[in-house]
């Protein structure tokens, strides 16, 4: 959790909400049924982006910084969230086929960073992130993306596979990044794309990788078998771009 982030006691965290500001993480105290309390949950559950966790007083002690957090604690997105349609209506606004990073839990806040960087710089349109066990928009995801954070819009969604159906009948084809794949440059990575790169442990989840189109490996010649989840994203997204530039020249 950041220090610039965190929003203490009951009266904060009412206004946090109410004044429209996206709150990441809700850890309100278990077993805590008073007024105040009640209405900050009902304000929290107007959000979709809001995670809540109850916890005991020794949680909520330990995340404390001011030791006045009155059994509320909340953490705020230190940017602010773009909606699915408005990475959509950027590669429209652009007249370009949309190409979508979307990241199964990526839980490091530098690798985020660097992949909202490269997504920047490599055209994407927009990156899609799950609401769950995943990093959010921290200050330290903005200082890793050199800035293209306020460049490239950032969604967070419920499900990751449900939102990939949906972009499907949009006309979206997915690939993903895994070892027993084909070889990237024997695919078709033209047209309207989706980019699907997983978790740094455990890669692309079973359930993400049934809805992909395709299965990209990345050719490599070392001595260990994986590459870090944002340089995976960085070679993957340039093929995409060359990909894009051989077909515009033909």
């Amino acid at each position: 959790m950041e220090e610039s982030r965190i929003v203490e006691g009951r009266n904060a965290v009412l206004e946090a909400f109410r004044s429209g500001k996206t709150i990441d993480r809700l850890f309100v105290l278990d077993g805590c049924k008073d007024g105040p309390i009640q209405t900050i949950l009902r304000e929290a559950k107007k959000s979709k982006d809001t995670v809540i966790s109850f916890v005991k007083k020794e949680r909520l002690d330990q995340l404390s910084e001011t030791g006045k957090h009155q059994g509320v604690i909340a953490y705020a997105a230190s940017y602010e969230y773009a909606e699915l349609d408005d990475i959509l209506e950027n590669a429209r606004s652009k007249g370009e086929d949309p190409f979508i990073i979307i990241l199964d839990n990526i839980e490091d806040p530098h690798n985020l960073g660097a992949i909202i960087r490269t997504a920047n710089q490599a055209g994407a349109h927009g990156v899609v992130i799950p609401k769950h066990r995943a990093v959010g928009l921290t200050a330290t995801v903005a200082k890793a993306s050199a800035g293209a954070i306020n460049y490239t819009p950032v969604a967070k969604v419920t499900n990751i596979s449900k939102t990939m159906e949906e972009l499907k009948e949009q006309g979206m084809w997915f690939v993903c990044a895994d070892m027993g794949g084909t070889t990237m440059y024997d695919l078709n990575l033209t047209g309207s794309i989706g980019l699907v790169i997983g978790n740094e442990g455990h890669g692309v989840s079973d359930l993400v990788k049934k809805n992909c189109d395709m299965i990209a490996s990345i050719p490599m010649y070392g001595d260990i078998d994986s590459l870090n989840a944002s340089v995976a994203c960085g070679v993957l997204a340039y093929e995409v771009v060359r990909q894009r530039i051989s077909k515009s020249v033909r």
